[in-house]
């Protein structure tokens, strides 16, 4: 179960890594990841959307899609993604819950076809991190707060990840995807991250 402290009356998540996997989170174990190629820097951490059904949250859906356990007549949707094999290292929860599916040691399957500054298959050297939301929806202040608790953690244990080096999805996919969204406060997150 996470961890939080009181401070400044915002819920902080307390994290550290072990071994690739983040302490005091929930482990979700998904088969859907492999190795990285030999000699890969984790340099790169990529900011996703994901709500199912669209728009909808809660119900343990995208939990039960990332560990291929989805049940396809709970929702005329889910017959649609039933195949596609996908997961993230991370989903941060509308009520600023961080689970953990992949270690980050591995290859989570997040990306699909992308490219970031001239390298394709961004899953080869990048963490995943989703939002439980939609590009339209505002996000939750506490998912926020737990974001950039998570992301300060990861950059401490894989220092190639620079503020430069935190993309969203549209960024390494511009012709196939569009999240997080413009429903996303990328100015307000990155203030967080520099402690404001």
């Amino acid at each position: 179960m996470p961890v939080y402290q009181q401070a400044d009356s915002e819920l902080i998540l307390s994290l550290t890594v072990s071994n690739g996997w983040l302490t005091n989170v929930r482990h979700c174990l998904s088969s859907h990841f492999n190795q990285r190629p030999a000699e890969v820097v984790i340099d790169l951490l990529v900011i996703h959307n994901i709500s199912l059904p669209p728009a909808q949250f809660g119900g343990g859906h995208i939990e039960a899609f990332f560990q291929g356990r989805l049940d396809t007549s709970v929702h005329p949707f889910f017959e649609t993604i039933k195949d596609l094999r996908v997961s993230s290292h991370f989903l941060v929860m509308r009520t600023g819950e961080v689970l953990q599916f992949v270690s980050c040691d591995d290859r989570a399957w997040h990306a699909g076809v992308s490219e970031w500054q001239g390298q394709e298959n961004c899953n080869d050297f990048s963490i995943g991190i989703e939002l439980e939301g939609t590009d339209d929806i505002p996000y939750e202040e506490v998912q926020y707060q737990s974001l950039a608790s998570l992301t300060k953690t990861l950059m401490l244990a894989y220092p190639q990840i620079t503020p430069e080096r935190i993309v969203g999805h549209s960024d390494i996919a511009p012709e196939r995807k569009t999240d997080p969204g413009p429903a996303f406060n990328w100015s307000y997150f990155r203030r967080l991250l520099d402690g404001e």
